[in-house]
């Protein structure tokens, strides 16, 4: 579903003329390409008697796959942004914001800061954690609640903030 509303998305694009967007979608639906690739090779060693009609069906990714390559790609982008914040090249740095902000209307709605904070705070109630040590357990609890919705890196940190107090 999410997968056909990129591309319905990307053929507007190109209608429009707009090249800046076609490119950032085609690199989104070329990175859910080669994850698709990669699961049906996996697949296809797993079961090698598998038609190729079955194997293609199967090895599609759902919607929450999906979400997980356009967060990776939009981590991508912040790191480059970074690097090229350091190496003094802002209007590269702009181009990939530009991209996270197109990739981002692909994701649900993501949270804020204050509703993270109050999903840590409950995720720490919850598991008992009051320490550093337990962070990991706070990160697992997290994890369903906040896929998709939020970046792993901010909710780490205010992991981190919130255990530290």
């Amino acid at each position: 579903m999410l997968k056909q509303k990129i591309q319905s998305s990307t053929n507007e694009a190109l209608k429009a003329g707009d090249h800046f967007l076609v490119g950032t979608l085609r690199m989104l639906l070329s990175s859910i390409l080669v994850k698709e690739k990669d699961k049906r090779y996996k697949i296809s060693k797993e079961k090698p008697d598998m038609k190729e009609e079955a194997l293609i069906k199967e090895s599609e990714l759902t919607d929450e796959q999906i979400m997980e390559v356009i967060s990776s790609e939009i981590k991508k982008r912040k790191d480059a942004i970074v690097l090229y914040e350091k190496g003094k090249r802002p209007e590269l740095a702009e181009r990939e914001q530009k991209e996270i902000e197109i990739l981002i209307k692909y994701l649900p709605e993501q949270l804020s800061e204050d509703e993270i904070k109050k999903l840590v705070a409950d995720a720490m109630a919850k598991t008992g954690a009051k320490e550093m040590k337990d962070m990991g357990k706070v990160m697992a609890e997290l994890n369903t609640k906040v896929k998709g919705k939020a970046d792993g890196g901010t909710v780490s940190k205010i992991v981190k903030e919130l255990l530290s107090k």
